[in-house]
């Protein structure tokens, strides 16, 4: 993987952000950043999202005549391994040249580590267990899935064991409880 999609990776893990933008950032604002190049879907008048290629932003409100609340985005790493040259839009290929087809997590991992980023395995819920397993960065509530395990129509056959499926954020402290629990009780 070349150093430049690398430090994409390490960005978001250690800031949480996107170029800057968060998941609390308005519609407005992340167009602003990642430019006019998404595909649109609304649910209801309610829920939003915004695909960018490889980002997706999620936005949801109580009432349609209310503003949108940002909610999470996720990278969605596993689309790079169609090969599409335009799933990674120009903002983000400009700063950080190209991207490779696969994530390898320990790779990202090493890296983390070096900087004093940790990342904590969290359990899986049981539906997806243990084809893929979640680490999470506490600081930045960044998670990252991983594929675990292979299994057929369970994982993606272009990806390996140890490729990096997709990045969230944010997924809170309590998120992370509830999972624990979930997968204990």
């Amino acid at each position: 993987m070349t150093p430049h999609s690398l430090a994409f990776y390490v960005d978001v893990v250690t800031t949480g952000t996107l170029l800057g933008v968060g998941a609390a950032d308005s519609p407005e604002r992340v167009t602003e950043v990642l430019g006019p190049g998404f595909a649109e879907n609304t649910f209801g008048g309610r829920s939003m999202c915004r695909d960018y290629g490889l980002a997706e932003f999620h936005w949801d409100r109580a009432h349609s005549d209310h503003p949108w609340s940002g909610h999470h985005f996720t990278l969605q790493v596993h689309r790079l391994a169609y090969r599409d040259r335009t799933l990674v839009n120009n903002v983000l290929r400009a700063r950080y040249g190209r991207f490779t087809p696969r994530l390898r997590f320990e790779k990202l991992h090493r890296l983390l580590k070096r900087r004093g980023v940790p990342l904590l395995e969290i359990p899986e819920l049981p539906p997806n267990g243990p084809y893929f397993r979640t680490f999470w960065q506490p600081d930045s509530q960044v998670a990252l899935s991983v594929i675990g395990t292979y299994g057929e129509y369970s994982t993606p056959e272009n990806l390996r064991v140890g490729d990096v499926y997709s990045v969230q954020a944010p997924m809170a402290a309590e998120e992370v409880e509830w999972r624990k629990v979930r997968v204990a009780g």
